[in-house]
């Protein structure tokens, strides 16, 4: 029997032993394998890092090879362990600990170091990088200690770390020295348009700001730019990017520029010793992307087995994932460059972007956000230079070509196309899967394969993999959807447990339902935190810690860092003493910019947050919600009160139902408008809930949305009275407080559950009467929040007071 050759990979990381599990697939008896790792944990998945540090997810969670997986696969494995010396000449590598390994081939995955700005204050306590398990680690434990924290970085891995504090209860800003983020992701207009959906969930953005020092005295306090402004801070992160990881290779003899020098078979400038991973330098390019590393193992894998393998000719960059739940996809060279012509598609009704770069009738690059679905086709067709010069252009975006739906879609992929890019796995792959496991779900083929398990952009893929393999027996429908990847239940299921079993707060609800994630996520826990006040409105007690910022601070937050103030005016309807008291507010507070809102009020903007309840004391007027999940605006037309078309008394009807509804939360903001006549000048149609002046009464519209997407509403009834508005109007918002989902839109609500439906239940008096009296009961324990504000010193001190900086 042949002896078995001495590998040894130095580096515990996703792309090294990625290589060896290849490796073990093609030659299982070729190799006595033995693998250094300087963390104290098995190979695990750095991806999902942020999903540690947002808490939807536990260390164990990431693991891709358990301490099994060695152990069956005759693997030693030192972790813990930094192999600090290589002897080339006796083919040896020495650890910290003092273990010598001899080897006769050496694998150096090393990866990358993050890059810390050398910055005047950068060795303060409390600044720190962003790249293992221990920095998840440190950041959980601060964000029990400290309520704001300054990311440095504007690209993939700074956001995902804002994101992690948002979900940690912290307030967090993101410095970027450019103005747009992920610039090397996503073009222009895709990144505003991820900057505007980050804004909406919490995230602060500071660009164009260049950092000059980190102040405080032992721990920092701040962050202090080149313009003179000082942003507060109790922690910083620094995630401006990585650098190859060479002082073992450098110290070894080994080539380096600045990354370890590679061919095409990742061989070093060293016999028997490989380099794979963020470490290698090929072409010119060190990879930091997931795909092109596993695409670098594989070739490898086979050189080492000793199976016929193509060289390693570099890697087409892409990246496909979500970030903070947003789809973005971008690959090749998708910037417009001389020679290129774009084809582009901007819905800003369904916030959805599209971008293909084609040069010489060959695609070459592309940019996707908010449908990411066309992602792998269209790398296919970027890998193998697909001629498109036949093609009709609108068609490369939207797949016309196909005509047999997704399956065919993914019909027409290669097997060694790689549907997840996060974990390198392949259409071949997931469909042997498939076929030998008997794998019927998207959650069995993660499990199985890891494919989606990371950012989640591939599950329709996935799905459709499986309607591919499957035929009609796969039926995507059957699996029921579940409130987050916490838990297995489903939005009714929470609810109903809620109602039966009596629970009261949302960790009772994680406790008793067995969640995953002990501490939630940013999905769950808003949305438990609403459903237990739906279901128990006199007796709940409001979790501020489970809502987002602009929630709990009761006031819209600017991506200066400034706020916005918007006070209740009853349906648009003001008078001179009140508008002179906004005036003299505004004046007394240097407000810089007052402006008319597009729901007829007045939004005082750039308010610092120390001034806040100051400035609600002298506003003297209630809060507006214009920052809440709740009712925003009723607007109105000055009606037949003035106008000469007007047939009904919109803004008295408007201002009554404003003040009926004021403060009600529900599952995601609402929108209401009066208009006085079928000219509809408050544009009532395209409102939540629209109201309309017809001869003889009054028309009801539901599930109208003038934003992202836009639909017109749909008739729900026609009433007499303006009493029966109200009636009307209180059944119909507390049947979608009852049975909408967290964060959904009336327009998505009315879309799922039907119009016929709706309007049955609404004017069924039977029905009607009991959901009007739950709205009653909900409604008669609200309170003003800038009010609560102005009279607790507790949460002035908590929420709105600035540390002063040392």
């Amino acid at each position: 029997m042949t002896p078995k050759e001495k590998l040894v990979l130095v580096g515990n990381g996703m792309a090294g032993v990625n290589a060896v599990e290849h490796l073990l697939k093609l030659a299982p008896d070729k190799y006595e394998v033995t693998i250094f790792g300087t963390e104290p944990h098995p190979n695990y998945n750095r991806i999902l890092l942020s999903y540690v540090l947002s808490g939807d997810s536990k260390v164990e969670d990431i693991v891709i090879h358990p301490y099994e997986w060695y152990a069956n696969n005759k693997i030693t494995l030192h972790t813990n362990q930094t192999v600090t010396e290589i002897d080339t000449t006796a083919q040896t590598v020495t650890s910290d600990k003092g273990v010598t390994v001899s080897y006769d081939k050496l694998i150096l995955a090393t990866g990358s170091n993050p890059f810390m700005i050398p910055l005047p204050g950068a060795d303060k306590e409390g600044v720190m990088a962003y790249r293992t398990i221990r920095d998840c680690e440190i950041m959980i434990e601060s964000a029990k200690k400290y309520k704001k924290a300054i990311v440095i970085g504007g690209g993939l891995l700074g956001l995902e770390a804002a994101r992690g504090f948002l979900n940690l209860g912290m307030k967090v800003d993101v410095v970027h020295i450019g103005d747009a983020i992920m610039e090397r992701q996503l073009d222009y207009t895709a990144s505003k348009m991820l900057q505007a959906a980050l804004e909406e969930q919490g995230i602060n953005f500071l660009l164009e700001k260049q950092s000059a020092e980190i102040i405080g005295h032992k721990r920092v306090t701040g962050l202090k730019f080149k313009d003179g402004t000082v942003a507060e801070a109790d922690l910083i992160v620094m995630a401006v990017g990585i650098r190859p990881n060479v002082a073992l290779a450098k110290s070894s003899g080994l080539e380096c520029n600045p990354g370890i020098i590679v061919n095409d078979y990742l061989q070093t400038s060293v016999p028997n010793v490989y380099a794979v991973g963020e470490c290698a330098m090929h072409r010119g390019i060190a990879y930091g992307l997931v795909a092109p590393l596993y695409e670098q193992g594989a070739v490898l894998a086979k050189h080492l087995a000793g199976v016929e393998t193509g060289p390693y000719e570099g890697s087409v960059l892409y990246t496909k994932l979500k970030v903070s739940g947003v789809d973005v996809f971008s690959g090749g060279k998708f910037g417009d460059e001389e020679g290129t012509k774009a084809i582009r598609i901007h819905d800003e009704f369904t916030g959805v972007y599209k971008k293909v770069v084609i040069k010489e009738n060959k695609i070459v690059g592309a940019v996707l956000f908010g449908d990411t679905a066309d992602g792998t086709r269209l790398m296919q067709m970027i890998r193998e230079e697909t001629d498109v010069s036949g093609m009709a252009k609108t068609s490369i975006l939207t797949d016309a070509e196909g005509g047999g739906g997704a399956a065919s879609g993914v019909a027409d992929m290669k097997d060694d196309a790689i549907i997840c890019g996060c974990n390198g796995v392949t259409k071949g792959t997931i469909c042997s899967a498939i076929k030998e496991q008997g794998l019927t779900s998207v959650d069995e083929v993660k499990n199985c394969t890891t494919a989606s398990r990371s950012c989640g952009g591939c599950k329709p893929l996935v799905s459709d993999l499986l309607a591919f393999t499957l035929g009609s027996s796969y039926d995507k429908n059957a699996v029921k959807e579940s409130i987050c990847s916490c838990t297995d239940y489903t939005r009714d299921e929470v609810v109903e447990a809620i109602r039966e079993k009596g629970l009261s707060h949302v960790r009772e609800v994680m406790s008793v339902l067995s969640w995953k994630n002990e501490e939630g996520c940013s999905k769950c826990r808003p949305a438990l935190n609403y459903y237990l006040g739906m279901v128990s409105p006199e007796t709940y007690i409001d979790d501020s810690t489970s809502r987002f910022v602009n929630e709990r601070m009761h006031a819209n937050i600017q991506k200066d860092g400034t706020y916005s103030v918007v006070p209740r005016i009853y349906g648009g309807v003001t008078n001179p003493t009140e508008l002179k008291r906004i005036a003299e507010v505004a004046e007394q507070f240097k407000v810089p910019t007052v402006k008319f809102t597009g729901g007829q009020r007045l939004d005082l903007l750039g308010v610092k947050k120390e001034d806040l309840t100051a400035m609600w004391e002298a506003l003297d007027m209630p809060s507006g919600y214009a920052y809440g999940k709740a009712l925003r605006t009723v607007k109105t037309c000055v009606g037949e009160t003035f106008c000469r078309f007007g047939t009904g008394d919109s803004m008295a009807v408007g201002i009554e139902l404003e003040k009926r509804f004021e403060r009600l939360n529900t599952p995601a903001k609402v929108k209401l408008a009066v208009s006085g006549c079928p000219r509809n000048c408050a544009e009532s149609g395209i409102k939540d809930l629209g109201v309309v002046s017809v001869d003889g009464g009054w028309e009801l519209y539901a599930g109208g949305n003038g934003g992202v997407k836009v639909r017109v509403g749909d008739l729900l009834t026609t009433v007499k009275t303006e009493q029966e508005i109200i009636e009307y109007a209180e059944a119909y918002l507390q049947y979608y407080r009852e049975t909408g989902k967290y964060g959904e839109r009336t327009s998505e609500w009315v879309h799922r559950l039907g119009i016929e439906h709706i309007r049955d239940v609404v004017q069924n008096e039977e029905e009607r009467k009991p959901l009007c009296d739950r709205m009653n009961q909900a409604l008669s324990v609200t309170k003003d929040p800038w009010k609560q504000a102005i009279e607790s010193r507790e949460i002035q001190r908590d929420l709105y007071e600035v540390v002063e900086l040392i």
